[in-house]
């Protein structure tokens, strides 16, 4: 259930990121007609450029008030921040468009770095493992929201994340965080307590 919520969370995490990376730069291209190819592209890659901050940011908040009200936090900001993007149209000011992709993209990176934060808590000794899989989910969220986007607008596009975000947050809420020491047995049998709060 553990690796399951984790999966779960960089799907909308690491999947958004890698998904709207792929779409922003003709987002931008196509939602305003003062923008050129470069300055699209130079716009997009103000959701990119958070993630220096961002990331380790979440995996500091987590170390500081929790993993689970970490992720709590940061997937209810994603899920209000893509609710935010759906409603950028042409009338928008590009600068501020811009600021509003650099905002949700904080939540969405701090989000991802809150998820690897919790996986060597699960199950030390299998911690590449989990590592594993759970980047696999956000590989494979990338791949199934930019289908989505074959098939509708950007603004739905937009909607279709912030509602896979809902879904995710109430998975969020089962995940058991760890607290104290976790016992792990080393391979000569012997029972280490491991501090984890």
């Amino acid at each position: 259930k553990q690796v399951a919520i984790l999966d779960l969370s960089y799907f909308i995490t690491f999947g958004a990121e890698l998904a709207v990376k792929s779409m922003l730069p003709l987002f931008f291209l196509d939602t305003f007609a003062e923008v050129t190819p470069v300055t699209a592209g130079l716009l997009a890659s103000g959701f990119a450029f958070t993630n220096l901050i961002a990331r380790p940011g979440g995996g500091w908040l987590s170390d500081r008030i929790g993993r689970k009200k970490s992720l709590s936090i940061l997937i209810t900001g994603l899920l209000l921040g893509f609710l935010l993007l759906s409603q950028i149209d042409s009338g928008w000011p590009v600068l501020l468009a811009m600021a509003a992709t650099m905002v949700c993209s904080c939540f969405v990176q701090g989000g991802a770095g809150a998820v690897f934060a919790t996986v060597p808590l699960i199950k030390r000794r299998l911690t590449g493992q989990i590592s594993g899989m759970v980047g696999a989910y956000g590989n494979a969220g990338a791949v199934i929201f930019l289908t989505v986007l074959t098939f509708v607008d950007a603004s739905t596009f937009f909607l279709v994340i912030a509602a896979s975000a809902a879904l995710v947050l109430a998975a969020v809420q089962f995940l058991n965080e760890p607290k104290g020491h976790i016992a792990e047995v080393d391979e000569d049998g012997r029972v280490q307590l491991i501090e984890v709060g």
